[in-house]
């Protein structure tokens, strides 16, 4: 008989926020794998939880999971935690979640603390309608292509960032969306939490001087209405050729920036020619 993989939540901050379940769960599973066992090891000790801890992250996914896999197969279950928050969300724990649906293994939620959801809650942005995107993509053409993709975006967005590149990250997106009402909410459920909710020029201004310190979630707002159907031939072909840098054919392209555009799309190609050509 297959074991179980259970995803737990923990806590993006504050210890006391760990759900009575999730200690349980982590008391009674045979081993548990973790993003970076020595933050989970210090979660366990607070607890005095005694459990065999198996390493499981971006770089080395490929190899462990299927170890893990092996030993689910076996009849041992494993709870699967990331650093803070819920695995699985902008995490590779998302692979190994499929990993058990192929293998016909059951997984099974326990709820905790998510960052972006909580974000979100206390930014007072809108939130009917959002979309999370995560960490932006490092490689610059990739990066493009995301922002380009989310230019005419109407709901509220959402991204991850960390210390070092909140500048960086701050100036793209204005450049890319122009000047938006924003709240960056920073050190969640800790001592220093903090809500600053201000515009995109301002925050990247501020950021560009001064030393970004804690975990960061930004909250944008999303297009307004008449800016996501109103795009010029000009921002057609620039779309264009942001995909093309990303990796797209310049037909492909042509087609996705006439379709999000209304320009037909061998005018944009023929553009994309001349571009080329000069």
């Amino acid at each position: 008989m297959n074991g179980k993989l259970y995803i737990v939540g923990t806590p993006i901050g504050n210890l006391g926020d760990i759900s009575p379940r999730a200690i349980e769960t982590l008391r009674n599973v045979d081993f548990i794998a973790a993003e970076d066992t020595r933050v989970t090891l210090k979660l366990l000790n607070h607890f005095d939880i005694k459990k065999t801890l198996v390493s499981y992250y971006e770089h080395n996914k490929n190899e462990r999971g299927p170890e893990i896999i092996r030993r689910l197969l076996s009849g041992e279950t494993c709870a699967i935690v990331t650093d803070a928050g819920m695995p699985a969300i902008s995490d590779p724990g998302e692979d190994l979640v499929k990993l058990c649906i192929e293998h016909g293994i059951k997984t099974e939620s326990v709820p905790g603390p998510c960052a972006f959801a909580t974000a979100l809650a206390i930014s007072g942005m809108p939130s009917r309608r959002f979309t999370f995107e995560g960490f932006l993509p490092m490689e610059k053409s990739e990066r493009k292509a995301v922002l380009s993709s989310i230019v005419r975006e109407q709901r509220t967005l959402i991204f991850y960032e960390a210390p070092h590149k909140l500048a960086n990250t701050l100036s793209d997106l204005f450049k890319a969306l122009g000047n938006r009402e924003i709240a960056i909410v920073r050190e969640l459920t800790k001592i220093h939490e903090e809500v600053i909710r201000t515009d995109l020029e301002s925050a990247s201004a501020k950021y560009s001087k001064e030393q970004a310190k804690g975990e960061f979630v930004i909250i944008i707002e999303g297009a307004k209405a008449e800016e996501a159907v109103s795009l010029s031939i000009e921002q057609a072909v620039a779309y264009a050729k942001e995909l093309v840098e990303g990796g797209e054919s310049k037909t492909n392209a042509a087609k996705q920036a006439a379709k999000e555009s209304g320009f037909r799309k061998g005018d944009i190609y023929k553009y994309l020619l001349e571009e080329e050509e000069k």
